[in-house]
Formats: C-alpha cells, sequence, structure tokens
C-alpha cells in the first residue's frame, strides 16, 4: 500500500508540473480566437475549485487589436481568501504603474498611473480583472495581478502586444507594373500576387513599431491584362484587384498604330501642303511681255516699203524734189 501510494503521489506531482509547464508556455493567439475582450472572469463562484492544484504563477501572450476593448483576468481563486490585488502595468516605454486593493478595508491605491484608459473592469471585490478601453500601440507590454490569499501568492501575467491593421493599396504604373503596399501595419503584413509575376518585396520600419510593406511586380507577357494582390494579416486578410497599363513599348502593331502612322500622316500632309502652295505661286506669276525692238521691227518697214507700189512712187518723188533743191543751191553759189 505504500509503494502504491508513493506512486499516486508520484502521478499526481507529474501531472501538476506538466499543466504548470502548459500553462506557462508562451503563444500568439489572433484576436479573432482569443476572447479578450469578455469580461466574464470568474472568481466568486469557483468556490469548489481546489486552490492547491492551480499553478502559482501563469504567463499568457496575447495580441489585441488596437481601438477594441481588452479585458485582463487575475488568478479564478474565491476572493474571500484574497487580502490584496495589486497590478503592475509596465509599458515599453513609459514609467511603472500599480494599482492595489486591500480586501479588509475595500482600499484602493494608485501608484504613477496617469493613462484613463486603464481601469478596473468591474468592482474589484467582484471582479479584479484589468480593463483597457480603447486599446492604443501604446498598451504594449508586460502587466501582472499579483494575488495575496491567506493560502498563498498567485500571479497571472500578460505579454500583451498590440496588433494594427493596415491600409492596403494597389497602384498600377508604366512597363505593365504594379505596387501593391500595406502602410503601416502591425505586425508586418504578408503580400502576395495572382498571377505570379517578376516581384520585388520591401519594408520600412516605423518609430511606432508599426511596419509598411510594398511589393512591386512586373508581368512582361502580354496575356495578363488584370492582376490580384492579397494582403494577409492577424485583423485578417484583404485583396485588391486592377488592370494593367498597356505597355508604352508593346506589340509592334501596336507602336506602329499609336506611334510610326500619326509622325508619317503629319510629315506626308505637310509636305502636300508645301507642294500645293509651290503650285499655287506658280500658276498666278504673270509671264513678262517681250520688248519689241526696234531692229526687229526695220525688217517688216523694209519690206513693207519694197513691195507697196504707192510708196515707191512718193519716195522717187521725194528723191526728185531733194536733187532739185541741191542743185538749185549749187547753182547760187555759182553766181
Amino acid at each position: 500500500m505504500e509503494k502504491l501510494q508513493e506512486k499516486i503521489n508520484l502521478n499526481v506531482e507529474t501531472v501538476a508540473s506538466t499543466l504548470l509547464e502548459l500553462m506557462t508556455f508562451v503563444s500568439f493567439v489572433p484576436l479573432s480566437i482569443l476572447p479578450v475582450s469578455s469580461t466574464s472572469c470568474m472568481h466568486g463562484k469557483q468556490t469548489t475549485q481546489n486552490i492547491s492544484a492551480l499553478p502559482i504563477e501563469v504567463n499568457t501572450s496575447l495580441t489585441v487589436l488596437m481601438g477594441t476593448k481588452a479585458v485582463l483576468c487575475c488568478h479564478p481563486i474565491p476572493l474571500t481568501n484574497v487580502v490584496l490585488i495589486t497590478w503592475e502595468i509596465i509599458p515599453r516605454d513609459r514609467p511603472i504603474c500599480k494599482i492595489s486593493y486591500k480586501g479588509g478595508t475595500n482600499e484602493i491605491t494608485k501608484n504613477n498611473c496617469t493613462d484613463e484608459r486603464i481601469t478596473w473592469a468591474s468592482r474589484p471585490d467582484v471582479n479584479p480583472g484589468l480593463q483597457i478601453h480603447p486599446v492604443a500601440l501604446s498598451h504594449d507590454g508586460y502587466y501582472r495581478c499579483q494575488m495575496a490569499a491567506s493560502n498563498g501568492n498567485f500571479d497571472h501575467g500578460y505579454r500583451l502586444q498590440v496588433s494594427v491593421c493596415p491600409e492596403v493599396t494597389l497602384s498600377p504604373v508604366k512597363n505593365r507594373t504594379a505596387v501593391c503596399k500595406a502602410v503601416a501595419g502591425k505586425p508586418a503584413a504578408q503580400v502576395s500576387w495572382a498571377p505570379v509575376g517578376d516581384c520585388v518585396t520591401e519594408q520600412e520600419h516605423w518609430d511606432n513599431g508599426t511596419v509598411t510593406v510594398w511589393s512591386t511586380c512586373r508581368w512582361p507577357d502580354s496575356n495578363v491584362s488584370a492582376v490580384t494582390c492579397s494582403v494577409s494579416h492577424l485583423c485578417g486578410n484583404k485583396s485588391l484587384s486592377q488592370n494593367l497599363l498597356p505597355d508604352p513599348k508593346g506589340t509592334s502593331h501596336e507602336y506602329i498604330l499609336y506611334i510610326i502612322f500619326p509622325i508619317l500622316l503629319v510629315v506626308i500632309g505637310t509636305i502636300w501642303f508645301l507642294i500645293c502652295i509651290y503650285r499655287k505661286c506658280k500658276l498666278q506669276k504673270p509671264e513678262a511681255t517681250p520688248a519689241v525692238e526696234e531692229d526687229e521691227m526695220q525688217p517688216y518697214a523694209s519690206y513693207t516699203e519694197k513691195s507697196n507700189p504707192l510708196y515707191d512712187t512718193a519716195n522717187k518723188a521725194k528723191m526728185s524734189q531733194m536733187l532739185q533743191s541741191e542743185v538749185d543751191g549749187m547753182g547760187l553759189n555759182s553766181l
């Protein structure tokens, strides 16, 4: 019987040790699965629970969406046994804050706590959980509920991570390229494409802990006309579709149609216009009238004189008069 009892005790210790390891195991659970905003922290109704079987310290990792309400619970032990409850809040970039409640006197004290968004979820003698509403990026940190009871001390810690949904955009650019951005997300989002192209993904980290991810993708194949960008994140998935812009260096037919053909039309039109102007000016120019030289008329005059009988008779009479005048003149001179 003694050996059997030792085996039973050994098994109980093994089970308790395994339970403690499981409860202290750190895991990241998405907000959609973990009921962080639930206010159903069980305390006063759990009077039949075996407190000795509970682990002394539990650590849980939580991911909470920014802008929502989060409620962090203490150990689920009967509050009748609790003497002192203290919430220790350790933000990433602010001083440590402590909120305490004394069970005997119902006294509440605060030390270095200025954030009004962090309060008791209810009356601490009914529900000592801690409420954060609304959750902000500054609430990243470690939160621990310390309970001092008549039968021991129990701690429950939370590694709280605030998740931020990124703003997703999809923009087409030249050369059959598109850029998909997941702006200011926390943690960094994952970007994928359909159909798959020649892609390059980059990240930019901001001071507040958010990350911008952008993926630039190109599809040289002219058969791809529309693409889809899918962004995966803790707060959900989102897909956007967009038509690609035509490549200015696309097929030879497009190049000839949109570039070469208009240029040829302009050149041909210019040449035709210049030819028309030249021909019009040539037709309107007056031709020069050749001058009639006196020498050119002399053959006609000589011919007229020779072939006209009236002209010959008159000419002979004129010549006789001229000779008679000369003879008369010579006779006078001799006298």
